[in-house]
């Protein structure tokens, strides 16, 4: 019997993040933090720019962490779009903020879980793995 796994390699889980943050510094930790953990973070200033990052060839990321405030186009415009859009709506959204009021907004906008800025590291890396369940055989069972 012929083992059909030896025809075609195993699937390559997706590590894709999407950040959608304005400040380059945060960035560039989150990046980091998230790179040194083997997932490759695609960043991007504003939602216009996530939306057309999600609507590009580009892989589709498996989670988006998205800042409430941001220019051009912000949380509620983007989650608006991203609900409208059948290929995009089931990408889950971290929201990402130092805003007070972040959990309020998160619950109005649909968000799948919520980070609080400064970003903790433990904190950043359990909800990003949290959503790489199963897309990656290194994430917490």
């Amino acid at each position: 019997m012929m083992d059909s796994r030896a025809d075609s390699p195993p699937p390559t889980p997706n590590r894709t993040v999407l950040l959608i943050e304005d400040d380059r510094d945060i960035c560039e930790i989150v990046q980091q933090i998230l790179s040194d953990e083997g997932y490759d973070t695609i960043t991007v200033a504003n939602g216009a720019e996530g939306l057309a990052h999600l609507r590009s060839s580009a892989p589709q990321p498996f989670v988006i962490v998205l800042d409430l405030m941001l220019p051009v186009m912000d949380a509620w415009q983007f989650r608006a779009e991203q609900a409208g859009d059948a290929h995009l709506a089931n990408i889950p959204v971290v929201i990402f903020s130092a805003n007070p009021k972040v959990g309020q907004h998160a619950d109005t906008l649909g968000a799948a879980a919520v980070l609080r800025k400064p970003p903790n590291l433990e904190e950043l890396l359990s909800v990003v793995s949290r959503f790489a369940q199963g897309a990656s055989p290194a994430a917490p069972v």
